[in-house]
């Protein structure tokens, strides 16, 4: 295989490379932002790991998928499992449920970050109760996420994968360009010595 083959393949391959980055991100802006927040895929909810709190199960800065629970499975669940909760309006904590007690007809679990020395302060009501994680991380993609729901992150992320393929795009139109005067200099140059 010439180096020009080789040239030629890695070409198409970043070509095809930075097109998946550019859609990637453009889901992710556009998703973003109609959920208000985190996107969904395939039914799971997105959530950005903020703090060390449950180390080594997933490292601050990552990407962990959670399931959405209907209100029947969110008083079944049991010690060891680890959730997203809402701690207030505003605040959602995903730690591990390291007790789980009836109260009345309702379940409330108390929980802990793997990391943290103590459980937390209150139990959590099985209402307050988002989703459950489900076993899927992507380490340090958060902080590209959390890059992405800023105004200037959605910006960038949209515009700068779009003018690399524009360079691109013009550096392989120059190099066609380039080739198709060769082949002229050297189709003049055969006919003229064949006369």
């Amino acid at each position: 295989m010439t180096w020009k083959k080789s040239l030629s393949m890695l070409g198409s391959g970043l070509n095809i490379l930075l097109f998946l980055v550019m859609v990637c991100m453009i889901f992710i802006v556009i998703s973003s932002r109609a959920s208000g927040g985190e996107p969904s895929v395939f039914g799971y909810q997105l959530k950005t790991v903020l703090s060390g709190s449950m180390e080594p199960t997933f490292k601050t800065g990552s990407i962990i998928a959670i399931t959405p629970l209907e209100e029947a499975e969110k008083q079944s669940l049991a010690k060891g499992d680890i959730i997203t909760y809402l701690k207030d309006d505003e605040t959602l904590v995903t730690h591990r449920i390291v007790e789980a007690s009836e109260t009345g007809n309702s379940m409330t679990y108390q929980t802990k970050g793997d990391n943290n020395e103590a459980p937390d302060g209150e139990p959590v009501l099985a209402q307050n109760v988002v989703g459950e994680y489900a076993d899927f991380t992507i380490p340090y993609a958060g902080y590209v996420m959390q890059y992405a729901n800023s105004k200037a992150g959605s910006i960038a992320l949209m515009i700068i994968p779009g003018l690399l393929l524009l360079i691109y795009a013009g550096y392989s139109i120059w190099q066609g360009i380039k080739e198709f005067e060769r082949n002229i200099v050297k189709k003049k140059s055969t006919n003229n010595e064949s006369l």
